[in-house]
């Protein structure tokens, strides 16, 4: 059964993006992602994305404003909508973090974190420009950010 939405941050810093590399426990599969997550009861939209990006990232961001909200997904996710917030660094240095659900954790964790630049895609790797969800995510926060 699909979630209803999935909060996440982009968390910006000197032009660039930060993502979570998740690794599938079962299968070592790895992939990309924004730090982000659902709502818990009574949270509201943006503790949410705070929560979730001190969770998985070790930092503590403000919230400026929300960049993307979309239902028209196009490509299988466990979400219905994505609400994608901008987000800069108050406190502290990126980390991997943990899922604090039990499921999530036995499913994937958090194998790294990274800083990708916005100015030029063409800088990206391959696990990022080959992905389906991530590459066309950053590509149109690039454009709403006027990267692009």
């Amino acid at each position: 059964m699909k979630r209803e939405t999935r909060y996440q941050a982009a968390i910006i810093k000197d032009n660039h993006i930060l993502l979570i590399r998740h690794e599938e426990c079962a299968t070592g599969r790895s992939y990309w992602l924004l730090p982000g997550g659902a709502r818990e009861p009574d949270e509201t939209e943006e503790a949410c994305v705070l929560r979730e990006a001190q969770e998985e990232t070790g930092l503590e961001v403000s919230v400026e404003r929300l960049l993307l909200d979309e239902d028209d997904i196009p490509f299988e996710t466990y979400y219905k909508r994505l609400k994608t917030y901008l987000c800069s660094v108050i406190n502290g240095d990126p980390k991997p973090g943990h899922d604090p659900e039990a499921e999530s954790a036995q499913q994937h964790s958090i194998a790294e974190v990274r800083w990708f630049g916005l100015g030029a895609s063409v800088q990206w790797d391959d696990s990022i420009t080959e992905d389906p969800l991530i590459c066309p995510l950053l590509q149109r926060i690039r454009a709403v950010l006027g990267y692009a």
